[in-house]
């Protein structure tokens, strides 16, 4: 039996060490869901329920594992799919393989059922490798040159191939005028900075007495070396959301997250540092970093095409952040030359702060704290826990309440900031590591709008995993609650009720008519039994809390002045004012409560 172009694109995913792809199927694949048939399903065809679905479960499964995520759809709408979850691995800077169908090439230019321009469609999320398949002597080169380009850039990369190429025998490229042989080999490889940016870099941090660093998701290989130059340099650290498993929050000079969704001491020492040392990371709220002129800075980053445009850097060193930083620690003077005045108020501000996040935790709400919620959660999580976020008033809980700590991972949309990816991200996670608990961190909207279809493919495939422990947990309070918020604090106007009111759905009860576990929280004193029950479920688990709309995601840097501004744009109209003006005022007042004083 001849081998056919479908089969030959399995065969070299395999040899690329593919385990899985996460698709949907349609006619415009038919050849390649054939060639899965006779593969016997290596690698594994993870089916979705949505396209979408497909390409944020791929984003997740390169976040936690390091390797290649791969989607497959079929052409035309299965294609106009992906495109949400595409964006979010271009924009997190994530590798990631689209593999998408066409209507055959006889009726290309045709207007025929389901043609699409494909490589227009695809030409700005794909914009480093985008390429159609005619003839099968191409294939090689174009299927490994897109997988190159997705490690090397860190982006997803498309391939296209009509549908009766797929059914035509292969025959690889031969030795002549325009043909292009391949191969597969990568051998590893490092980027590092000169000596001389490096020992440039060296005086700037040397010369500063109030030392802070910001790390992102660069710096995730990087976690002793990080440790060792906060100690030498006396800095406090911040993380953006992407680089928050990147060092311990137990560390007790780790601020926590930066930003909105931040730690006031992460804003405290950014306004008050007089060194900023970047790394790995292209967080671009400049508000959030000091003000110009009053810090130096030195930025790492692998990309040479993302440094330098967040801050007047006066150093901007490109390379690996571990391999950098071990050439740029020696260069450091000791720990011991520093006094540690600086030190010591970090570390006083994060007590302070973890004090602050457990009264707010505290604070009555109708029926349940949003905010309780994560923090009894978080001294429940495994050490090895994989944890998922959602966009939306739940990230902050996520940003401020989970602790990571041990081997702890964790994740979200950080620069799309789509909706929809927590229960996706979380079923790619599994696939990349079954042996490990998965908690995805979930608001209603987003629920509402696909987490819901994607417990089915949970249900579908928690026997692939020797750990089941797939934890699903809404956060259930009627209302998109981020975007209430953004209307109240920033756009000055009440809540539009037609626009941001949500149905009650039972969610717990859907869970369990899939044969899953499902719990209903009401009331705080359950809170802790439901996370609990859901964590130790045989397999994946809904756990929903019915918590209160009107607790405020409140910024790090609002003043009072602020939260006037605030209420008066509330006083205007809004539905839930009452409620609102007395959870916003209780929260933001347990800053300056001493000690434990709780009102």
């Amino acid at each position: 039996m001849s081998t056919k172009v479908s089969d030959h694109v399995l065969r070299r995913l395999r040899e690329w060490g593919v385990e899985q792809v996460f698709g949907y199927p349609g006619d415009g694949i038919n050849g390649l869901l054939a060639a899965w048939g006779r593969a016997e399903d290596q690698p594994r065809f993870v089916q979705s329920r949505h396209e979408e679905m497909s390409a944020f479960q791929a984003v997740g499964y390169a976040k936690f594992s390091g390797r290649l995520g791969v989607c497959a759809a079929t052409s035309g709408p299965g294609a106009i799919h992906l495109l949400n979850g595409l964006y979010d691995a271009k924009l997190d800077h994530v590798p990631v393989l689209a593999i998408v169908g066409q209507t055959h090439r006889s009726a290309m230019g045709g207007s025929y059922q389901q043609e699409v321009d494909l490589h227009t469609l695809f030409k700005d999320v794909a914009s480093e490798f985008v390429e159609t398949v005619t003839v099968p002597e191409q294939l090689p080169n174009v299927l490994d040159r897109a997988i190159r380009t997705a490690y090397a850039r860190r982006c997803p990369t498309a391939v296209i191939i009509p549908g009766d190429v797929q059914e035509l025998d292969y025959s690889p490229p031969t030795h002549e005028f325009k043909m292009v042989p391949s191969s597969l080999d990568v051998s590893e490889w490092t980027t590092v900075p000169s000596e001389e940016s490096l020992r440039r870099a060296a005086e700037i941090l040397d010369s500063g007495d109030k030392v802070a660093i910001l790390v992102g998701q660069g710096a995730a290989g990087a976690r002793a070396e990080v440790e060792r130059i906060a100690g030498l340099l006396g800095a406090g650290v911040a993380k953006a959301l992407l680089g928050k498993d990147v060092l311990s929050d137990e560390l007790p000079y780790v601020t926590g997250s930066i930003g909105l969704l931040g730690t006031r001491p992460s804003y405290e020492l950014m306004r008050d540092c007089d060194t900023l040392l970047t790394i790995g990371s292209s967080f671009p709220y400049t508000q959030f970093l000091p003000e110009f002129g009053k810090a130096r800075g030195v930025q790492i980053d692998l990309d040479p095409h993302m440094v330098g445009m967040r801050y007047p850097y006066e150093v901007n060193l490109v390379g690996d952040a571990r391999d950098t930083l071990r050439r740029l620690i020696p260069m450091l003077t000791s720990e011991d030359t520093r006094g540690r005045e600086w030190f010591d108020t970090v570390c006083d501000n994060v007590r302070h702060w973890r004090d602050v996040l457990d009264r707010r935790a505290q604070v009555s709400a109708d029926p349940i704290n949003p905010e309780y919620v994560a923090r009894v959660l978080d001294p429940l999580l495994p050490q090895d826990a994989i944890l998922t976020s959602d966009s939306g008033s739940v990230a902050n809980w996520y940003a401020r309440h989970v602790t990571m700590r041990g081997d702890m991972r964790g994740s979200l949309s950080g620069t799309l900031a789509s909706m929809g990816c927590g229960v996706p991200y979380a079923i790619g996670a599994k696939f990349a590591h079954p042996d490990r608990p998965v908690i995805a961190l979930v608001g209603d909207g987003a629920m509402q709008m696909n987490g819901l279809a994607e417990l089915i493919t949970a249900a579908k495939y928690q026997d692939r995993w020797t750990d089941r422990r797939l934890v699903v947990a809404v956060w259930n309070n009627q209302d998109l609650n981020q975007v209430t918020w953004e209307l109240r604090a920033m756009g000055g106007a009440p809540s539009f009720l037609p626009s941001q009111e949500l149905p009650d759905v039972r969610y717990a009860a859907f869970a369990r008519s899939l044969g899953l576990t499902g719990v209903r929280v009401e009331k705080p004193e359950d809170v802790a039994a439901g996370w609990r029950a859901a964590l130790e479920a045989d397999g994946p688990a809904v756990v929903e809390f019915l918590t209160d709309p009107a607790v405020p995601p409140v910024p790090p840097h609002a003043t009072w002045e602020q939260m006037e501004s605030a209420a008066a744009s509330i006083l205007r109209g809004d539905a839930d004012r009452g409620s609102v003006l007395k959870q916003g005022f209780k929260a933001k007042v347990q800053e300056f409560l001493p000690g434990r004083e709780r009102r």
